[in-house]
């Protein structure tokens, strides 16, 4: 689950963060930048956006994630 600025919890039974993590990045984001999407809780929101400054899924965050 992705909202804006935040992911959804992996705390519960079966949760698993990489594997959430890992769905957004290779099943969302391809979808393109210019996607916008409503998510359960919050605003609407943009992949563009999520991309640039989700504290968990930001190309940034990804990016330093890998070193």
């Amino acid at each position: 689950m992705l909202f804006a600025g935040s992911i959804g919890r992996t705390d519960f039974p079966r949760g698993n963060h990489g594997d959430l993590i890992r769905s957004i990045t290779t099943k969302l984001w391809p979808l393109g930048d210019h996607v916008q999407f409503v998510p359960g809780h919050g605003p609407m929101a943009c992949f563009s956006d999520e991309r640039r400054s989700n504290p968990f899924v930001a190309d940034s965050v990804l990016a330093r994630a890998s070193l």
